[in-house]
């Protein structure tokens, strides 16, 4: 079975790393928890916000692996181990996600504030550029090219 790809016009040459992004994108499984909202701050910054009450600093980690954003969070069970929960609603579940960035996006950082972790992206302005590609001849016309033979 062929695959038909999104990005096999001629017109768009070196576009494959984008594909390979997207078929990551679309296998990754469909995460319900934590919930997040992703923000544009201003023109050049964003922010990812998710809901992690309950996390502590030391129970949660965010890596950057490769193109991709990971954020794991994992709780130990020692300070409940003492407890007796009549009802218990409030899930200690670890989880993971992941959020796959766009080249030139950089962390700024990450803090910790009332169960929201809050983590700062930087997407600097694209830089418009021209410039000229010099054509090269296979010899101006009445020249002769000149070939050594070893």
């Amino acid at each position: 079975m062929t695959r038909l790809s999104l990005f096999n016009s001629p017109l768009l040459l070196g576009f494959d790393h984008f594909e390979r992004t997207l078929d990551r994108v679309s296998k990754m499984p469909p995460e319900g928890y934590p919930p997040y909202n992703i923000e544009q701050v201003d023109e050049e910054r964003l922010r990812i916000t998710l809901a992690v009450a309950g996390f502590s600093e030391d129970e949660l980690s965010i890596r950057l692996e490769g193109n991709q954003l990971v954020v794991r969070g994992k709780q130990s069970d020692d300070d409940s181990a003492d407890r007796v929960f009549v009802h218990r609603g409030i899930a200690t579940r670890q989880f993971q996600r992941s959020f796959v960035l766009a080249d030139g996006i950089e962390v700024e950082g990450a803090d910790l504030d009332n169960g929201l972790l809050n983590i700062d992206l930087r997407r600097p302005a694209a830089e418009e550029s021209v410039r000229s590609i010099e054509i090269r001849g296979s010899g101006k016309p009445g020249q002769k090219l000149e070939t050594k033979t070893g």
